[in-house]
């Protein structure tokens, strides 16, 4: 067992998470809210369902994370699992939404894969292995490798934030670009030079940390540390991650 097996359990398990999960998108489905004041569908606990058991099928003795359904196991090798991100847009029937896998292997993700079946695109990395767009199904496209941007100078740098309150605490006079529903995939395609979110849990973010560090990127949450489970934090490119750390006080 390899990370070449894993990888590819991880798009098995992903394309057929991503075909269950359209089938739901496109007959509609309503999203009601969690305690937490999340919205949730019935598609999202079917989609943990299905990953979660083609994932223990394959790898019996590794743990499980996820969103709907918690975790399972006790492990050094973690399968973490948000079904379907972007729950409000799944229930509103806007396409920008997507199956996210990681697999994190005592404390560092090795494997990450996020599918976007109504968009037709699929983004994946491994560790030391580089990050990669393509269609979806992948078989349909050459992948494309992905790396950010090589900005330097925060008078030039295109910065994204989550919120308004995020974008005050950001060096004055950046730029700031149209919104857009997917600022993570615009970062690791380089055309945002750095996204700051201060905000969501592991699940969000595992698999992105991979992908933007092996498209040469850099992620630092609020702790000064390089993990998911601090309520997010800041994804930039290399040459600018220095200077905004600094702006935004992170240890």
């Amino acid at each position: 067992m390899g990370g070449a097996d894993d990888l590819q359990l991880a798009f098995d398990a992903s394309d057929l998470a991503a075909d269950v999960a359209l089938g739901y998108f496109e007959s509609g489905v309503s999203a009601t809210l969690k305690a937490d004041g999340s919205p949730v569908t019935e598609a999202d606990r079917a989609v943990e369902r299905l990953v979660r058991d083609t994932l223990s099928a394959a790898r019996p003795d590794d743990a499980l994370l996820g969103e709907e359904l918690g975790r399972l196991g006790e492990s050094d090798r973690v399968w973490i699992i948000d079904p379907i991100d972007g729950t409000s847009y799944f229930s509103r029937h806007d396409p920008n939404w997507r199956v996210q896998i990681a697999l994190e292997v005592a404390g560092s993700i090795e494997i990450a894969v996020v599918t976007a079946p109504a968009l037709r695109r699929c983004w994946w990395a491994t560790r030391g292995g580089g990050s990669f767009e393509s269609s979806w199904p992948r078989e349909a496209a050459e992948p494309k490798r992905l790396e950010v941007s090589t900005t330097s100078s925060l008078a030039d740098a295109r910065i994204e934030a989550l919120d308004a309150a995020s974008r005050a605490r950001l060096a004055p006079g950046v730029a700031h670009p149209p919104a857009t529903p997917l600022p993570l995939i615009e970062f690791v395609r380089g055309e945002l030079d750095a996204f700051l979110v201060e905000r969501y849990h592991i699940w969000d973010h595992a698999p992105w940390i991979l992908l933007v560090e092996e498209a040469g990127g850099r992620f630092t949450n609020p702790t000064g540390t390089h993990t998911g489970d601090q309520g997010g934090g800041l994804y930039s490119n290399a040459n600018l991650h220095p200077q905004l750390l600094t702006t935004l006080h992170y240890p």
